[in-house]
């Protein structure tokens, strides 16, 4: 690799062991992926807090510095892990203290949760805990190369906001953290971020539904390539971008996607392209939106619901109030939960959405979800959402039957125990 003298410094243990610990991980990876040179990021989302058994273990016999070391660092060292070098965020981790007597979830995880909060804010990790924190105030510019984990952020971060990452992993994040290095390949090349795939929209998009059915279908066709979507839809909302990108991340491994007038890095179609020849339009039309519907609601043959699930990735407050209205005077028979950041939800909690939601019958939770907390209400069997994400996912995590559909139908099915949905 061609190290700055910094860089040198770092490794050789200027700025002590952990330091030193995090270079020769990054290092590591770089030559692994045949990279020359480091890029500088000052904003990292990353993983520490959440609660593992083998992270309990770790804690318990020797402290959270050696739980980071050997989890966040790959490393075996002993050593205090000093401040973030760079501002770093706390991704979506377990359950909080708000699910205690709601999800099953240990509480011992709670509490250790609680102590590692407590540990990592002294060190300047700002606890976000959402997997979508350019809600919440981390939102990196455009061009800015940054190190992210979480697929839908990571696709949110390039697609939308026009800040440059790949998909990283709790060490790659825990090394950049203390150095402000990632290595400077994949996405945060320019050549690497043009389209790849022209999808021509032949039917309307029309709501964040359609957003999440359109972004499965890319998924599964590009794989880990870059869409270009152009076609029948109107404006899109920040909701309907997360859904497309976290549906497109889900079905296939996008990280990167253009929408011509309305991404950063695509102005025009061609722009999308790096001004290349197009390729050939792949057709999205109602066959295909059709067949999208049935094969995410083909992992559910009752229709008896026994939990409905919103809020992947975590709600927005908008789509809070949009709860809230759906299920105002009404009473549930299936338990419901909606996922949010923290943050949202006191802004949900004063605006008067939380009670009525929870009037309903309803939770409003933080933090986490079903899916990385692997807990869902006792006795599930089947579940509806209205996140092509949950549907993907949950299935294979808690061996349970999925019904896929807009919120509407998300509400009914929570407030009449029954799957009634169906694509209009």
């Amino acid at each position: 690799m061609n190290l700055t003298d910094e860089e040198k410094a770092m490794i050789d243990g200027a700025e002590g062991p952990a330091v030193a610990a995090a270079m020769d991980l990054l290092v590591r990876y770089a030559e692994a992926l045949d990279c020359e040179r480091f890029c500088d990021v000052r904003n990292v989302a990353g993983t520490m807090t959440q609660p593992s058994p083998a992270k309990a273990k770790l804690v318990a016999e020797h402290g959270w510095d050696k739980a980071y070391a050997v989890i966040n660092l790959d490393s075996d060292g002993d050593f205090e892990v000093p401040a973030m070098k760079v501002p770093t965020c706390q991704l979506q981790h377990g359950f909080s203290d708000d699910s205690v007597g709601v999800a099953p979830y240990p509480k011992q995880y709670v509490e250790l949760q609680a102590d590692a909060e407590s540990f990592y804010g002294r060190k300047g990790v700002n606890i976000l805990a959402t997997c979508t924190p350019y809600q919440v105030g981390n939102l990196p510019v455009r061009g800015e190369h940054i190190a992210w984990m979480e697929s839908s952020a990571v696709v949110y971060a390039n697609s939308v906001l026009g800040a440059r990452t790949n998909c990283e992993g709790g060490a790659s994040t825990g090394a950049a953290s203390l150095t402000g290095k990632i290595p400077c390949w994949g996405n945060h090349h320019e050549e690497n971020r043009r389209g790849t795939h022209l999808i021509d929209v032949r039917v309307p998009v029309k709501d964040f539904l359609d957003w999440g059915l359109l972004g499965y279908f890319a998924g599964d066709l590009v794989q880990e390539e870059r869409p270009v979507i152009v076609g029948d839809f109107a404006q899109p909302e920040l909701v309907d971008l997360k859904h497309f990108g976290a549906a497109a991340a889900s079905s296939g491994g996008v990280e990167m996607y253009h929408i011509p007038g309305v991404t950063p890095e695509a102005p025009t179609v061609e722009a999308a392209f790096g001004g290349a020849a197009l390729p050939e339009a792949v057709h999205y039309g109602q066959r295909e939106r059709q067949a999208v519907y049935d094969d995410l609601n083909s992992q559910g043959d009752n229709t008896d619901v026994d939990f409905v699930l919103l809020g992947c990735p975590h709600a927005s407050i908008d789509q809070i109030w949009r709860a809230a209205r759906a299920l105002e005077g009404r009473k549930l028979k299936a338990q419901l939960w909606i996922m949010v950041p923290r943050a949202l939800k006191v802004v949900a909690d004063r605006s008067g959405y939380t009670e009525i939601i929870e009037r309903a019958g309803g939770r409003v939770l933080s933090d986490s979800c079903p899916a990385m907390s692997r807990s869902a209400p006792p006795g599930t069997r089947v579940f509806a959402t209205d996140s092509a994400k949950q549907a993907h996912y949950l299935p294979a995590i808690l061996g349970i039957e999925a019904w896929f559909g807009t919120l509407e139908d998300c509400v009914d099915a929570a407030v009449t125990g029954r799957w009634r949905g169906e694509l209009r």
